[in-house]
């Protein structure tokens, strides 16, 4: 079983790591909560351990914005915050379990297993917006038969948008999901990737597909939708 943990405390983590590892897990580990979204979003796992307080972006914020990015994998969180409110917090921005500090290491396996079985929410392999065709797994772009090359950058905004097809997508959403892990990205480097996705999808005079919401963000569809 493939876990991310994310806990910044360094002995805490080192328990977590060496302990899951013992048990046969395969651990990836992340201190930054910013680190951390970027990485939940180009690897999978079987199951985040999110831990609340972290530096660069909280726990409740990363959980919050894995699900805005249709992120499905679950997520148990651990945290020393233990107010009803708290829990119901996490709950709500889409963690599946909650597990207070200090625990047992026995009922974190129990949880984390539990939690693990219920799995992801299948996400499909291929999106298709108009005439425009993704597929995720391979990373192949079509428009009607054309094949569009894009770049890694140019694809994960792609990906971004085919995902909410047909509804706004902010500006500051598209930068968490493609640029997440710099904290510096300027919103004229997003307009500049913009405009290059924009001329590769509209490269033959197709119809227009990337649509420009004034001061909120894009929108992915077909004129006709």
């Amino acid at each position: 079983m493939n876990v991310l943990v994310v806990e910044d405390e360094p002995h805490m983590s080192d328990l977590l790591c060496q302990g899951l590892e013992e048990e046969g897990f395969c651990v990836t580990l992340s201190r930054d909560g910013g680190d951390a979204f970027a990485i939940a979003l180009e690897s999978r796992f079987d199951v985040i351990l999110l831990d609340v307080m972290l530096p660069g972006m909280d726990g409740f914020t990363v959980a919050r914005r894995l699900r805005e990015a249709r992120n499905q994998t679950p997520i148990l969180m651990l945290t020393a915050r233990d107010t009803d409110q708290d829990l119901i917090t996490g709950l709500n921005l889409g963690a599946d379990d909650y597990l207070t500090k200090p625990f047992s290491f026995d009922v974190l396996l129990a949880r984390l297993r539990a939690v693990s079985r219920r799995g992801p929410i299948p996400q499909p392999v291929v999106l298709q917006v108009g005439d425009l065709r993704i597929d995720a797994s391979s990373r192949q772009v079509h428009r009607g038969t054309r094949t569009v090359a894009l770049t890694r950058t140019e694809f994960g905004l792609l990906l971004a948008l085919a995902r909410s097809a047909g509804r706004v997508v902010t500006r500051e959403s598209l930068m968490d999901q493609v640029w997440a892990q710099d904290a510096d990205i300027e919103n004229n480097t997003l307009d500049a990737f913009i405009r290059l996705l924009r001329a590769k999808l509209e490269a033959a005079r197709e119809s227009k597909l990337l649509h420009t919401v004034r001061g909120v963000g894009y929108c992915l569809k077909a004129d006709d939708a």
